[in-house]
């Protein structure tokens, strides 16, 4: 039976299983999906059982996005531009990492039917996902992206790879349509956001890209201020179907019942 994984540190909380596991049944794939909490230590000869083919397939969530590169052979244009990796699998001999963050995101933003062109988006934070955020909104059009992080440094690095970027001092708050929590303030209930977002106009879209919990301190804000909001859940499943298709060949069935899988 095929084996395929998440790695992470922590990993008790991801989904991940739950959701390929799901869709092995659905398509009749005989395959089992875990997760693995890893250190950097024994980083490079578990990616290195892909190439032995006792893994067919490795996801990759926080701290290791970045870490895995050194131990692939190559990289997708999107893993390469946002020097990010959440998927990787073995092609021609070759252990391949690539991004599906960036497709997760578009997906989930068009399921809504939210017109993102030519909008102002505000991010906050500047690691993990931020990157493969910035570029999906590079491709989906939008006028202007103003990145805000704490430590100022972090958010112009960024600028060395997306170019187009507006840095902005954290807790100052420019003129936008979107604001997009990219930081891990959130997935501890009690979190919150530091800022001040008390006089911004209505009509403005809350996006955090975390999913569990649902309603994070940040979307119960932009609820509450009579903004939409909307979870990283969407983000999570797409990126997860792109992921399957990869290495399956297929693209699972993204309906009600894959929503309800999640809350079980």
């Amino acid at each position: 039976m095929k084996k395929f994984f998440v790695i992470g540190n922590p990993i008790d909380h991801s989904l991940s299983p739950k959701l390929h596991n799901y869709w092995f049944k659905k398509n009749n794939i005989e395959a089992i999906y875990d997760k693995k909490e890893l250190n950097s230590d024994n980083l490079k000869n578990f990616i290195s059982e892909i190439k032995e083919k006792k893994i067919f397939g490795i996801n990759v969530t926080v701290p290791f996005k970045k870490s895995v590169i050194p131990f692939l052979d190559k990289l997708s244009l999107e893993a390469e531009t946002t020097q990010s990796v959440n998927t990787i699998y073995l092609d021609s001999e070759k252990i391949i990492g690539h991004n599906t963050d960036i497709i997760g995101f578009q997906n989930s933003i068009r399921d809504v039917n939210y017109d993102i062109k030519d909008k102002k988006i505000l991010l906050l934070g500047a690691g993990g996902v931020a990157p493969s955020i910035i570029f999906a909104l590079n491709k989906m059009s939008v006028s202007k992206i103003f990145v805000s992080n704490r430590t100022k440094e972090k958010a112009e690095n960024l600028k060395d790879y997306f170019e187009n970027l507006i840095v902005v001092d954290w807790g100052e708050i420019p003129s936008f349509d979107m604001i997009i929590n990219a930081t891990s303030v959130g997935l501890n209930n009690n979190d919150r956001i530091n800022l001040d977002l008390s006089k911004i106009e209505k009509g403005k879209f809350f996006y955090d890209i975390i999913y569990n919990p649902e309603e994070t301190e940040f979307l119960k804000l932009g609820k509450n201020l009579g903004h939409q909001t909307e979870n990283g859940k969407k983000m999570f499943i797409y990126q997860a179907a792109e992921s399957f298709h990869i290495w399956h060949g297929m693209k699972p069935n993204v309906d009600v019942d894959t929503n309800k899988i999640l809350n079980q």
